[in-house]
């Protein structure tokens, strides 16, 4: 059941960033990203409401609310870069650096990372700088996915943090911080917020698919071995790749398909070690 779940929140991963990415270059992706956080909102503590928890601390509470900053900030880079950039490079370079952030910020905790961690680290160097196109014009949206990157560090450090018997109240403890966070930006411009109908519930769905990923993955996580549940969620970047390249007809050069390989062995290296 483990990796099943592990597979379906890496499905749910990869549909959420293509989808967010096209809705972001019809929609102002300030939009997108706050009403994303308000459905994520929804979902999580409708789901932390179904399944009871045995205790909540207000300490897990607050390293779900440390995790919702960084998932919010994630969320408002990704889109701004996903609504420029293309899609086959941006979803890579956010994903196999937040893991590299991760690990980093590990070690400074106290964690001592494998040799085979390491050499995903060093692995994922090379990699990015083939993916930007290694010195060309090829990586618009780059900046904003290392920037995404960041914030997908700070969510999954801080919800690691978090003891298992506060169930899913961090997941919904996260997604309030998260739209708090993204609050006082959307307050200035108002009028960014005012989507079309279908354009806002299509945000609000996309923001609910993401926090089930989440979920998703936390479960997983509590029913086989978090590595084997981390390398399968890791395969989401796959999935915008290729309907990027499929559906928006995205070419890549030589040396970015090199990177992308790369970044992709780096990634499971970094997740085993």
């Amino acid at each position: 059941m483990g990796p099943l779940l592990a597979l379906a929140s890496a499905v749910c991963y990869g549909i959420v960033d293509f989808a967010g990415g096209l809705l972001s270059r019809r929609a102002h992706f300030a939009a997108v990203t706050f009403l994303g956080q308000v459905g994520g909102l929804l979902l999580a503590t409708s789901a932390a409401l179904l399944l009871p928890a045995d205790a909540v601390r207000p300490v897990d509470l607050l390293w779900g609310a440390l995790s919702g900053v960084g998932s919010g900030a994630a969320m408002h880079f990704l889109n701004r870069g996903l609504s420029h950039g293309a899609m086959s490079v941006v979803v890579p370079v956010s994903a196999v650096t937040g893991v590299a952030l991760s690990v980093v910020c590990g070690v400074l905790l106290g964690d001592r990372p494998t040799t085979v961690a390491w050499l995903g680290i060093v692995l994922s160097v090379p990699a990015l700088w083939m993916v930007c196109g290694g010195g060309t014009d090829g990586g618009g949206g780059v900046p904003d996915g290392l920037l995404a990157s960041a914030g997908v560090a700070l969510q999954y450090i801080a919800l690691a943090q978090a003891g298992a018997s506060g169930g899913l109240w961090p997941v919904a403890a996260g997604r309030v911080a998260a739209v708090l966070v993204l609050l006082p930006a959307a307050a200035r411009n108002p009028r960014r917020l005012r989507l079309p109908p279908v354009r806002a519930v299509q945000a609000v769905l996309v923001g609910a698919g993401a926090a089930l990923g989440l979920i998703l993955y936390l479960l997983a996580a509590q029913r086989q071995l978090l590595a084997v549940a981390v390398v399968l969620a890791s395969l989401y970047p796959a999935l915008p790749v290729i309907l990027g390249l499929a559906l928006l007809h995205e070419r890549l050069s030589r040396k970015q398909v090199v990177g992308l390989a790369g970044a992709g062995v780096a990634t499971v290296l970094l997740s085993l070690g």
